[in-house]
Order: C-alpha cells, then structure tokens, then sequence
C-alpha cells in the first residue's frame, strides 16, 4: 500500500472492522463504538481520500479499496475478522468478500447496491448531474477533483453480479432501512443472492446506525453473537 490508513480502535478480543460510506469518515460509526466494543476489539477504518487517510497516487476505485482493506489487515497481523460495511463501505464488503473469503468470519452489509443503476431514480439523479457538473472543473480544480472522484465512484460503480455473491462464504446479514437509496426489492435480491445471508430491513433511511442506532445495533449484535432476533425489524 503507498499510504497509511487512519483508524480508531476500541475493546478487546475478536476484531471487528466498520467501513463507512461515500465522503463520509470513521465518526460515522460513533454511536456503535462503544456498543460493539463490549464484545469484540472494534477497528473503524477511513478508507482512501477520506477523512484522516490520505487519497494517494493511482485509481481511486471501490476494488482498489478492497485491496487496501486487505493490506491493513495483513499490517496487523490480523488473519480473520468481522466485518461490517455501510453504503460504499457495503459495496467494498462485498468486493473484499468475494476476492479475500479467508479473512472474513462473519459479514454485515449495510445499505449496499451492486449497480449504479440500483438505487433509486431520486437518488442517482443528483449523482450524475453532479458528476457531470464537475467533470470539466475537475480538469482546473483540486477541490473540484476531490468531489468529482466521490461521486465517481458512485456514478460508475460498482459493478456486482448475483454470480459473484454466490461465491461469498461468509454468513451474512444483510440490512438496509425501509426508505433506503436502493428498493427493498434490491436489497432483498442481494440476500438471496449469497448462500443462507439474513435479511432485516430497520425502520428508517439510508442512515440506520446513525438514526436509529438502537435497533441497528441490537440487529447486528444478534448476527454477531449468534442471539436469537429480537425486536420490529422485518425479516426477509
């Protein structure tokens, strides 16, 4: 890897690594730190050209990520974790998922989508007027750069098939809120996609750990400990 990862760590025992979404940064995951950490030696990494982590030289992709993800964990002498990704973050936890299955005990998925095209219409669209809108400044504007290659990856990736998620090995919980980016129905086709995933949708957006973190937490503690579900959640 040419750069350093930023993280923040917190507990003790079996690791359990948090990637947040697009633009977004480890703080993301401040109200399942402390939860999380009661049970397991909880690392919130900030992937590439996001908050603390430095953007680097060369593709700045959902893949190369995942590769970054997987140098971090051989930096720690880490061989097997836990993993949790929301949005973007999903989207890597797939990609790491089906490329390096032997470091993955169990895997939640947050509010992911395997095309561009899978979310909805009112979200996509703001996403492709913006990076069309800032494609030519990207060309005069470091910070215009910056925006253009977050809504990249958004725009253009990533690009999963149901194929690939039948290779996954991991368990997996796959989540989504009842008003996400992507359809229910979208959400639902991941699970069914990967061999025995669990599929809960919470009450709320895109944003469950952050807005409703008492039902995401208790959801992905259950997968996590093997805990019978509890609580409204709907199970698909």
């Amino acid at each position: 890897m040419d750069i350093q990862l930023n993280y923040a760590v917190l507990g003790e025992g079996f690791p359990l690594v948090l990637l947040h979404g697009n633009g977004d940064d480890l703080t993301y995951f401040r109200n399942q730190m402390e939860p999380f950490a009661r049970h397991f030696q909880v690392i919130a990494l900030e992937t590439r050209g996001h908050g603390q982590s430095p953007r680097g030289t060369g593709p700045f992709t959902l893949d190369r990520f995942a590769d970054d993800l997987r140098d971090f964990l051989d930096s720690r002498g880490i061989g097997r974790c836990h993993l949790l990704g929301f949005s973007d973050g999903g989207n890597i936890a797939l990609l790491f998922a089906m490329k390096y299955p032997q470091y993955l005990e169990k895997l939640v998925v947050d509010g992911a989508n395997l095309t561009p095209a899978s979310m909805t219409a009112g979200t996509l669209a703001p996403i492709l007027a913006g990076w069309c809108g800032y494609a030519p400044l990207s060309l005069v504007s470091r910070r215009a750069r910056r925006k253009w290659e977050l809504l990249n990856l958004m725009a253009t990736q990533p690009h999963i098939t149901a194929r690939g998620l039948s290779t996954i090995q991991a368990p997996t919980l796959v989540l989504a809120g009842e008003h996400d980016i992507a359809p229910e129905r979208h959400t639902r086709y991941i699970a069914a996609s990967i061999p025995g995933a669990v599929c809960r949708i919470l009450p709320g957006d895109h944003c469950t750990a952050r807005k409703n973190p008492e039902a995401f937490n208790r959801t992905v503690l259950d997968f996590l400990l093997d805990r019978p579900q509890s609580g409204p959640e709907r199970e698909g």
